[in-house]
């Protein structure tokens, strides 16, 4: 009788997702003896009545590696320990249905999960393994925020569309003698914007890790005009802060949907330079959900089959509690609560840092 997998994908879309699937499946398929099936929309698929989960074959992963999303779909709506539920009068509440969840994957014959998400899913992850559930961790963000990999799958593809973007914002500053403003993804992690900086030959990088004097931004920028001519392009983390200041955004209205939805940070800059006595036209872009779709690159579409891959073998030899991960050039794998431990923001001394400021890259500060 076969071994059952469930996989789930959860969070944000990313690419990559489905080179992962992927490469479970072409793992599970070579080994022999194990069946792979998907919870639709993160474990909302398992949690429904009836549920909706749906058997991974051949015709359903063939050539997936090259299209963005993910095939089972995703959402950042159905943590099953604060699940919202709406009452009768019309309120919404929070319940804990994780008990329910781990019951239900056991009625349904599987032998283990693999759960692949970021950090937020991870912890999802720690909190069920810790009740018995036999789950596999993999990492998936463009934000490269978790600290117990040097790379999560994702970040390279979101990296190369935003330098893309930026590179041709760059020869419409130059034409037009303005100062242009690019805001990129990353929640509290500046590393998209770092990258995309030194990449496309920013002249200000402006990233959560380090608050910004907007008169430092302006002086910066004045350097760069002379007789009212040149140009300017700046990266904007939507999670950086003026100083003594807050990130922009807003809560979310979506019923479910905890997080504090980030973006507007780049416009709010050009509202402030414009009233701190920057002479020069500015203009701003919001790159938004742009980074997280479309085809992965090369290097995400191999980094994510081999996690893939590595995810199963690690069913294989019952390594429950732990997620795949990417270091020194090797995969690996860490204990899930080591890997939720630490966020990874970009240190002030991290070589990438030191790299940006003596190309001549202000931070603002």
């Amino acid at each position: 009788m076969n071994k059952k997998i469930l996989i789930a994908t959860g969070g944000g879309d990313c690419p990559g997702l489905n080179a992962v699937i992927r490469g479970i499946y072409n793992a599970a398929k070579s080994h022999g003896g194990y069946e792979l099936w998907g919870s639709l929309e993160a474990f909302n698929g398992i949690l429904s009545d009836p549920v909706e989960i749906v058997e991974l074959n051949r015709e359903k992963v063939a050539g997936i590696h090259v299209k963005g999303g993910t095939i089972i779909r995703t959402t950042n709506k159905g943590n099953p320990l604060e699940f919202p539920v709406r009452g009768a009068d019309g309120t919404i509440n929070t319940v804990d249905r994780s008990d329910e969840l781990i019951r239900k994957i056991n009625e349904h014959g599987f032998d283990a999960v693999i759960n692949i998400g970021g950090d937020g899913s991870q912890k999802i992850s720690l909190a069920l393994y810790d009740k018995g559930l036999n789950i596999i961790g993999v990492p998936k963000t463009i934000d490269n925020d978790l600290s117990a990999t040097d790379r999560t799958f994702g970040f390279a593809t979101a990296v190369e569309i935003a330098t893309d973007c930026f590179d041709r914002l760059v020869t419409t500053a130059e034409s037009h003698h303005r100062v242009i403003i690019m805001e990129v993804m990353g929640r509290n992690a500046g590393w998209i914007a770092l990258h995309t900086a030194i990449a496309g030959g920013a002249e200000i990088c402006l990233i959560p890790e380090i608050e910004y004097d907007v008169l430092k931004v302006v002086d910066r920028i004045n350097q760069r005009y002379e007789r009212g001519r040149g140009f300017v392009n700046i990266v904007i983390a939507e999670g950086a802060k003026r100083l003594g200041g807050t990130v922009v955004g807003s809560n979310s209205k979506d019923i479910g949907d905890p997080h504090v939805k980030l973006g507007g940070v780049a416009n709010l800059l050009r509202h402030q330079l414009e009233i701190s006595g920057c002479q020069a036209q500015v203009r701003s872009t919001v790159l938004g959900h742009v980074q997280r779709g479309g085809t992965p690159c090369a290097f995400d579409r191999v980094l994510a089959t081999s996690m893939g891959v590595k995810a199963f073998n690690m069913v294989v030899e019952k390594k429950y509690g732990n997620m795949v991960t990417y270091k020194n050039h090797q995969l690996e794998e860490v204990p899930i609560a080591k890997a939720v431990e630490k966020y990874n923001f970009v240190s002030h001394d991290h070589y990438l840092i030191s790299t940006a400021r003596q190309m001549g890259i202000s931070f603002g500060d």
